[in-house]
Parts: C-alpha cells; structure tokens; sequence
C-alpha cells in the first residue's frame, strides 16, 4: 500500500469515528406507518430522541427505541475512549424505505378474490456527534 493511499485511508477511517448507523430489515409494519415515528426523532439530541420513542403508545416507537440503542452501542464500541453525554450525538439521519410484501388473497363477493398486501420495511438510522470545535 502506497503511502498517499495510506493517508487517506487513514483520513477517511478517523472521519468515521464520528458516525454510527443501524439497520433494521424486513420490520413488519407498513412504512407510512414506521414514518410517522421516525420524523419525530429526526434531528433531535440522542437522549431526547429516547425519552420521545418511549413515551409514544405506537408499536413502531418500540422497535425504532431498540434500532436507537443498537446504534448508540455502534458508536460507543468505535469510540471506545469517547464519552456518550460529551460527544453530543444525534439523529443525523433516519430513511424508512419499503421492503418486501406479502400478497395474500380475501375472499369477496361472488367468487371474486381481493389482494392483500402485508408491507414490511427498512429503516436506518446514522448517528452523528458534534464535537466540540464545530459547536464553538
């Protein structure tokens, strides 16, 4: 390995450190439905994204609180020197994306049959710290 190449290897591995992610496939709930919950929790501070999903009554809010701690241990098992409540985390990115769906058929009127279509989704939350030179 060249050294330029090394360096920037090295630049990019250090510009990782900062970021985390999670993923979540195949949930069986609708992604309209995932989407109400995760646009809550867009943006916001990791601990108050937290206290949001587990005071929501949706069953979406428990599977993305889970989503959110997983990804909380990502970052923390990539900083292992790094400090939760100094590094600022938040919710840098959260995308909710259609997954693969079940087509079952109902019976109707007449002999007919009506198609059911039983959605699933993918959600991914990214995970971004604001380090103390970009705050000041």
């Amino acid at each position: 390995m060249g050294v330029r190449k090394r360096e920037t290897a090295d630049a990019r591995k250090e510009a990782n450190k900062s970021i985390a992610f999670a993923k979540l496939n195949n949930c069986p709930t609708s992604p309209r439905k995932m989407r109400l919950v995760a646009d809550l929790v867009r943006g916001q501070k990791v601990e108050k994204a937290l206290n949001i999903l587990k005071f929501s009554s949706k069953e979406a809010s428990r599977k993305l609180e889970k989503l959110l701690l997983s990804a909380i241990n990502n970052w923390e098992q990539k900083n292992s020197e790094g400090n939760l409540e100094e590094a600022g985390l938040f919710v840098k990115e959260i995308r909710v994306d259609g997954g693969m769906m079940l087509k079952r058929l109902r019976p109707a009127p007449q002999g007919r049959a009506h198609r059911i279509r039983k959605r699933s989704n993918h959600v991914t939350i990214v995970l971004g710290a604001i380090n103390n030179t970009q705050a000041n």
